[in-house]
């Protein structure tokens, strides 16, 4: 009796296991799409969160607008200038009437952490509250645009 080799006939396949995954093809169209579709959207995202602050700073004004006037009736005029928004939280030395404080905490900062800035009288009325914006300069569009109470 021949001993009979132990080798694999050239047809010979072995059976495939079933391996099911992506190929770096379809990673690379998958990735993309991702970074198209973020070219597109992520601007939109981030007008819409310059926005916000807006909205959040004209809020702001509208309460500190609000507080004034409390602080009118009991005192029979708005701060001055000088003694500025934290007149609404401390009383000013020689200030007969001052029944605060007129905010809980502190005087807020803006959106883009600015102090408002307070003038009495205006320039465009009566009192001005504004803030200028995220540049922290006069003018400008979108967030660096000026925010006040005249708006």
């Amino acid at each position: 009796m021949s001993v009979k080799e132990n080798t694999v006939s050239p047809n010979y396949r072995r059976p495939r296991t079933s391996q099911s995954g992506f190929t770096l093809m379809e990673l690379l169209v998958v990735l993309a799409i991702l970074g198209l579709l973020m070219s597109l959207v992520g601007p939109q995202v981030l007008n819409q969160l310059g926005g916000a602050k807006t909205k959040t700073a004209l809020i702001q004004i509208r309460d500190l607008e609000q507080a004034l006037e409390m602080y009118k009736l009991d005192v029979g005029r708005y701060p001055s200038t000088a003694q500025g928004l934290s007149a609404l939280v401390t009383k000013p030395g020689g200030t007969a009437g001052w029944n605060g404080p007129y905010l809980k905490g502190d005087v807020p900062q803006d959106p883009w952490k600015q102090d408002y800035l307070y003038k009495y009288p205006g320039e465009r009325g009566e009192l001005d509250i504004f803030t200028y914006g995220q540049n922290g300069s006069p003018g400008g569009e979108g967030e660096d645009a000026d925010v006040g109470n005249w708006q």
